[in-house]
């Protein structure tokens, strides 16, 4: 299947911090009303804190050399200009990037703003339009990218959002709001005013987290999740939550009563990215089931807040939810299946799939499921029961004579 060109139309890095103590203190983040947001449209080196955000009309071969030149210059130690500077050297392509201690840059084909924010509260937001604009190593403040998508039906925009959202980026510089807070508010800005709606998504340069696929499109030419629509509703006492479109049947928690909360999606990408002192890493494998890993998450940071890191506590609430329904095509999972890490604020969960297709695991009864599938065509609802009870009879009277 052929896959349409890459076109990143917001791209921003975030300084707050450059002294790289805040671990909230640099953030970078790409979306597009156009399709094909995939994670590649924001690369990032954890141990050595810089992101590259592409974009641009050009093709994808040329928009792929320019990042492979900007990251080999990064790698070599290069400042944020200089390795933006590479994009110059491919048609129609811009490079943005940066990290707390190397600056940020955007250079080759680009209509963005410089946004330098001095100790003193003074804020500069300047326009910069071709060749390299850079934010200094040192420097608190801010460079956003941004135009409009052809057939964006909020076409035209692009200028006078770019502006407001520069400005008020540095004023919640000046005020104190960290990277992560300030990139949350960036992307509800450009989503709703500026039509740029699809992620996507945003890293947090010190701490190395991302939204990863929270919010990029699941499958080829497609379009990513709209950052400025509800994403989730979430209990905010037991944690239980549903994605949309799921989320439209809820108002109520099923498990305690209590009203959801709906989160969108421009505040779900600033949580994700956002260190605290409750916050607690949550890492899902072994499930590509919709909505299994936000459900997750969800329970294991509620189960973590309650109980604290204990396997036994999260796996209890996991299969509670796996047996209501709630996470659904995965098995039971025990104790050994969790990776609990006080240190480092992380758990791992290890789900094994369902096979045959199965939703959910089967009853726990001393019987196979074929016999069950059998009996259940053959017999009355009471004449069911009954075969049930004896068979449970039999196990009960074998487990007494062993013992």
């Amino acid at each position: 299947m052929a896959m349409n060109t890459v076109s990143a139309t917001m791209n921003v890095i975030i300084i707050t911090d450059p002294t790289g103590k805040d671990p909230n203190g640099a953030a970078g983040g790409s979306m597009s009303f156009a399709q094909n947001m995939f994670q590649s449209t924001f690369l990032m080196s954890k141990e050595k804190q810089f992101v590259v955000l592409s974009g641009g009309e050009g093709d994808a071969i040329n928009r792929l050399g320019a990042i492979v030149e900007t990251i080999s210059r990064l790698d070599n130690g290069a400042t944020a200009s200089e390795a933006a500077a590479a994009a110059s050297g491919f048609p129609g392509i811009r490079v943005m990037t940066g990290g707390p201690k190397i600056g940020a840059a955007v250079g080759g084909s680009f209509a963005a703003y410089l946004v330098v924010v001095e100790d003193d509260g003074t804020i500069k937001v300047t326009p910069q339009s071709g060749g390299v604009a850079s934010l200094a190593p040192g420097q608190r403040g801010a460079i956003i990218h941004l135009r409009n998508t052809g057939g964006n039906p909020q076409y035209g925009t692009a200028e006078r959002v770019r502006r407001e959202t520069a400005v008020n980026i540095g004023k919640m510089i000046r005020d104190g709001y960290s990277a992560t807070t300030i990139m949350g508010k960036v992307f509800e800005d450009v989503s709703k005013n500026a039509g740029e709606k699809y992620g996507g998504g945003a890293v947090n340069l010190n701490s190395g987290l991302t939204t990863g696929d929270m919010f990029t499109p699941a499958d080829l030419n497609q379009t990513g999740y709209p950052m400025n629509e509800a994403y989730t509703k979430v209990c905010p006492v037991d944690g239980w939550s549903a994605g949309y479109p799921t989320a439209e049947s809820y108002t109520l928690c099923p498990v305690d009563g209590t009203p959801l909360e709906t989160i969108y999606a421009y505040d779900a990408l600033a949580n994700a990215i956002t260190v605290t002192q409750d916050s607690v890493y949550v890492s899902v494998y072994g499930s590509d089931e919709v909505g299994v890993s936000e459900t997750t998450k969800e329970i294991v940071r509620a189960s973590v807040k309650r109980n604290g890191y204990n396997a036994n506590a999260i796996a209890e609430s996991l299969n509670r939810a796996i047996k209501n329904g709630y996470i659904v095509g995965v098995n039971y999972v025990e104790p050994k299946d969790i990776n609990a890490v006080e240190s480092s604020r992380a758990v791992g969960i290890y789900y094994n799939p369902l096979p045959g297709g199965r939703t959910s695991p089967p009853w726990e009864l001393p019987v196979g499921a074929n016999v069950l599938d059998v009996v259940g065509n053959v017999q009355t609802a009471i004449g069911f029961v009954l075969v049930l009870l004896v068979l449970f009879r039999s196990t009960l009277l074998t487990s007494f004579k062993k013992r």
